[in-house]
């Protein structure tokens, strides 16, 4: 039965709901084939689980170099 499940918006939601919960927000980003090549080595080369992961990392590092 179609109402037995939640439809796609509604699923859409939970899930904004629990990331904003968490304290995230998504975004995307349209980026070059080059750099998210470049994201995708680095991600495998420091075992890590994604992309916003090894963003995040970059942005850190870069947030120090500029508060020494």
């Amino acid at each position: 039965m179609k109402g037995d499940h939640p439809t796609i918006a509604e699923h859409v939601r939970a899930y904004r709901r629990r990331i904003a919960a968490a304290g995230e927000t998504e975004v995307l980003f349209k980026l070059p084939k080059e750099t998210v090549a470049f994201l995708d080595e680095l991600k495998e080369r420091h075992g890590l689980r994604n992309r916003g992961q090894v963003l995040l990392q970059l942005i850190e590092q870069g947030r120090e170099v500029t508060q020494q």
